[in-house]
């Protein structure tokens, strides 16, 4: 009988994750401080961020170890499913092996909790009382809900107004674990209070509701910090939970990946499953392709600039150096609200920048398209986000039919899409437009 699923035991999780920082060709550009625009230090990120964290962002360490009570946590889903999709395969017709590395088996249902859990932890150790952060689509708010409620910590939640009105389920995840959640642009912030005196009707930004979640931590009087999804060295590291797990998965398969492909929005998913692929490389080892798929509605990778920008609108987080279609941008409102950030985390960017990574923009029709695709023959309904990896690895795998290679595609399928059932909908319906 062909094997389909790749598991590990629990005693199997990996004990570290893996800092890609020590392993670059050509080190990272500092962070700058938004006022004085000199490097900033750690000092300059204590108002957001406990201790261990600013020194995880700062480490040069190729390894760093995961504290037991987090891995106490992730025990409840780790180490996820490696699986081999044989029927996609058979209904592609192509030669081509096709893996997915399945993240939403997690409380969840992403692959947010990975950094969740750790951040809440550490915050907790320091004292924190609560955390604020901003959400898209959702999946990092819930994630972040249930990991203060693992640790008794409060959570306040930004989430873009878009998908605060598109995800109406998501939101209630994130109450039913614990959290209070505010539609962004709100009346709470001096950011978000300028937003809506500039536009009433705007639909929200990942960069907007990054101000408000920043702005509402740095005047709490020290009770709060600031968690933040995707895009910072430490928030990647935690990630690579997944990769590390896949390098052990792909052996048990007696196999190893031609192409490694993610979702990129800020670029947590994508670097969590291929940074361990490319140090592999980047030491000596196999050699992989690896690709990041964003939307063509908000391209940073492919159309934006390699500069230094704020992460936030309002401009009060550091600058780094990132792909950037610039801070004020506003994306359409797609349904992947997880994809709509304007810039970039600095590691996929310098990987980008070193060649050393393939960026591609898919349009919404095509991503839908390929979800309802594997959803039928794989039975799992992918979110909106993570049908874009879905669709480049079918894209390749029907390169593979057409030249008669039998490559070797692995990719992440960063989350369920349970919650997001009206953007199927919409599909059906013939109302995404691209």
């Amino acid at each position: 009988m062909s094997q389909t699923k790749f598991l590990l035991s629990e005693a199997q999780i990996p004990t570290t994750w893996y800092n890609v920082v020590a392993d670059l060709p050509k080190p990272l550009d500092p962070m700058l401080h938004p006022g004085t625009r000199e490097p900033i230090t750690p000092a300059d990120l204590e108002p957001l961020f406990p201790a261990e964290l600013i020194a995880q962002e700062f480490s040069t360490d190729r390894e760093v170890d995961i504290p037991g009570a987090v891995i106490d946590v992730y025990q409840q889903w780790r180490p996820s499913p490696l699986v081999r999709a044989r029927r996609l395969e058979k209904a592609l017709d192509t030669p081509a092996r096709i893996y997915f590395k399945n993240e939403g088996v997690s409380p969840a249902g992403s692959h947010k909790p990975n950094t969740a859990i750790p951040q809440a932890y550490y915050n907790k150790q320091a004292g924190v009382e609560r955390l604020t952060t901003e959400t898209g689509a959702g999946q990092w708010g819930s994630s972040l809900s249930l990991a203060c409620q693992y640790f008794g910590l409060v959570c306040e939640v930004y989430m873009v107004k878009v998908s605060y009105q598109q995800k109406p389920y998501r939101r209630g995840l994130m109450e039913t674990f614990g959290a209070s959640v505010t539609a962004s642009p709100s009346e709470l912030t001096e950011a978000g209070r300028a937003a809506l005196a500039a536009d009433p009707n705007s639909p929200g930004s990942l960069g907007l509701a990054i101000s408000e979640a920043v702005e509402a931590a740095v005047k709490s009087g020290g009770t709060a910090k600031y968690a933040l999804g995707s895009v910072l060295n430490h928030v990647l590291m935690h990630q690579t939970i997944m990769g590390k797990e896949a390098l052990l998965q792909m052996e048990l398969a007696e196999d190893y990946p031609d192409i490694v492909i993610g979702a990129a929005g800020g670029g947590s998913n994508f670097g969590g499953l291929a940074l361990p692929f490319l140090g592999e490389q980047m030491r000596g080892g196999r050699s992989v392709r690896a690709i990041a798929v964003e939307p063509s509605s908000c391209p940073t990778l492919t159309k934006g600039t390699f500069e230094y920008d704020f992460g936030d609108t309002a401009g009060m987080t550091p600058l780094t150096k990132m792909h950037t279609l610039g801070h004020d941008f506003v994306p359409p409102s797609i349904h992947a609200g997880g994809l709509r950030y304007h810039g970039m985390s600095p590691i996929i960017s310098q990987l980008k920048e070193l060649d050393l990574l393939e960026a591609r923009a898919v349009p919404q029709t095509a991503c839908f398209e390929a979800g309802v695709t594997f959803a039928r023959n794989e039975g799992i309904v992918p979110a909106p986000e993570s049908t874009h990896a879905v669709r480049a690895a079918i894209d390749e795998a029907l390169a593979c039919k057409e030249s008669g290679e039998s490559k070797s595609i692995l990719f992440s399928l960063s989350g369920h899409g349970h919650f997001d059932m009206q953007a199927y909908i919409d599909y059906f319906a013939g109302k995404l437009k691209d």
